[in-house]
């Protein structure tokens, strides 16, 4: 490496509600020569900030603008609403639609699911963040729907959530440019999140195979006593059984000779 070159490093960029510390412990332990820093973006600024190269790959959610873009499903979230804690759906465990078709539900500008219709009525504006909405919720004015990590991300002890069903869920994703500029290091991080080992072929630093060497060695250990075996059987075959067998007719043969010298009675 000259002096103008730049060490390597790796910038991934996150959305509220991803939590990537496991896999960047997984990164710094098997890179410790290539820093890996964080950046926390919102769900709508993601694709921006990955086609400006602000951030070699991200983890997003998914539907988002994806031209230039790459990405790969990681996982889906359960879609919860979020209420006071004396709201009347708080007496059981989940909530349909229809149970909501009387509430005010707020729709923030920063909302990631792919809605058709939104649950509820319409509020008069629609919150700039989740954040804001959530703030909105606990003063009463409307009920909030959205992925359950940002319902714990955004927890206040006045509030509480219950799952949704009939709605769309939230699909975190990978996301980095078509044309990345560093190439090993996205593979790298796309076999982290997949769940690749460290020995895998499409790793960055793959174990080294064993010698063969030493398959060669234990093939000619076991074929010289293998020869011994075959010889020594062949031995027994051809010359200790065979001299059994005439030792024994030897001595039978000596014992009949026994009898027929004995001498007759007058």
């Amino acid at each position: 490496m000259t002096g103008s070159e730049e060490p390597p490093s790796f910038r991934l960029a996150y959305v509220p509600g991803v939590t990537p510390s496991k896999w960047v412990r997984i990164w710094s332990e098997r890179l410790p020569d290539v820093p890996l820093t964080l950046s926390a973006v919102s769900a709508t600024e993601a694709p921006d900030v990955l086609r400006g190269r602000g951030a070699e790959a991200g983890l997003v959610r998914l539907p988002m603008d994806r031209t230039d873009l790459s990405a790969i499903p990681l996982y889906t979230e359960t879609t919860v609403v979020v209420v006071p804690k004396d709201h009347l759906v708080t007496a059981v465990e989940e909530v349909s639609v229809e149970d909501l078709a009387d509430d005010i539900v707020l729709h923030p500008l920063d909302d990631t699911l792919e809605w058709e219709h939104p649950p509820g009525l319409p509020a008069l504006e629609r919150p700039a963040t989740t954040e804001d909405a959530v703030e909105l919720v606990a003063a009463g004015v409307g009920l909030l729907v959205v992925p359950l990590s940002l319902a714990r991300l955004y927890h206040r002890k006045d509030l509480t959530y219950r799952t949704l069903t009939g709605v769309p869920e939230s699909r975190v994703a990978l996301a980095w440019p078509q044309e990345e500029t560093t190439p090993d290091l996205v593979e790298e991080f796309i076999g982290i999140v997949r769940g690749r080992t460290v020995n895998s072929t499409r790793g960055r630093t793959p174990t080294p195979p064993q010698p063969k060497q030493k398959r060669a060695d234990k093939g000619g250990a076991k074929g010289k006593p293998a020869a011994s075996r075959t010889g020594g059987k062949t031995a027994g075959k051809t010359g200790g059984k065979p001299a059994g067998k005439n030792a024994r007719g030897g001595s039978g043969a000596a014992k009949s000779g026994a009898k027929r010298g004995k001498p007759r009675r007058p």
